[in-house]
């Protein structure tokens, strides 16, 4: 998913910082100081997942966890998103400065869709395995379907070719999304069980 400097033209570069700026404004609106260490948590849970990354042309193929994000931390899941892709991109030069908007953008937002409809299913649901799963595929989905969105507009020689860069994007997150769909269900029906009142602390 990372898109590295270089990638994007400076227009596109400027209008999706700006949209970052925005969206993590929205997030950090009224954050209170107990939600801090668990958003530091979901932070290091990011870094790590994303840092088991397979270079895949002008982007990367790496676990991505918005689903998971967005069900814990809410609003606030763009905050840990924005930090984990800054340390990545600062101290180990995965991912790049430029696109650091960019790249908050396309795992913050499906973060931010995923957690407006657990919030609204969660308490109708006697289990959130189901909800939970289809929810992990759908953030993969989405951050896919905003990328490839991205690179056409950036040039069009991305879906160029006999194998283009698209394809092989679409191609190479498809086994993602059933993986993200487990490790959700898996993790957020473990803390369903074990602690309860996580989930519903992301009505904020």
């Amino acid at each position: 998913m990372h898109l590295a400097d270089g990638v994007l033209s400076t227009e596109m570069a400027v209008a999706t910082s700006v949209g970052a700026a925005g969206m993590l404004a929205y997030s950090l609106y009224k954050t209170k100081e107990e939600e801090i260490p668990k958003i530091s948590l979901m932070s290091a849970v990011f870094f790590t997942f994303a840092m088991l990354s397979l270079p895949l042309g002008p982007s990367s193929v790496h676990p991505l966890l918005p689903a998971l994000i967005g069900t814990i931390l809410g609003r606030r899941a763009p905050i840990a998103v924005f930090i984990g892709l800054f340390i990545q991109a600062a101290v180990f030069q995965h991912g790049g400065i430029t696109t650091l908007g960019v790249n908050t953008l396309l795992v913050g937002v499906p973060a931010l869709v995923c957690w407006q409809v657990f919030s609204r299913v969660y308490h109708r649901e006697k289990s959130p395995y189901v909800l939970s799963g289809l929810l992990g595929g759908l953030g993969v989905t989405l951050t896919v379907v905003l990328l490839v969105g991205v690179l056409l507009a950036t040039d069009i020689r991305y879906s160029q070719g006999m194998i283009s860069n698209i394809q092989l994007i679409i191609l190479s997150h498809i086994p993602l999304i059933f993986l993200e769909g487990g490790i959700t269900a898996f993790a957020v029906g473990f803390i369903h069980k074990s602690r309860k009142t996580v989930l519903e602390g992301a009505k904020g």
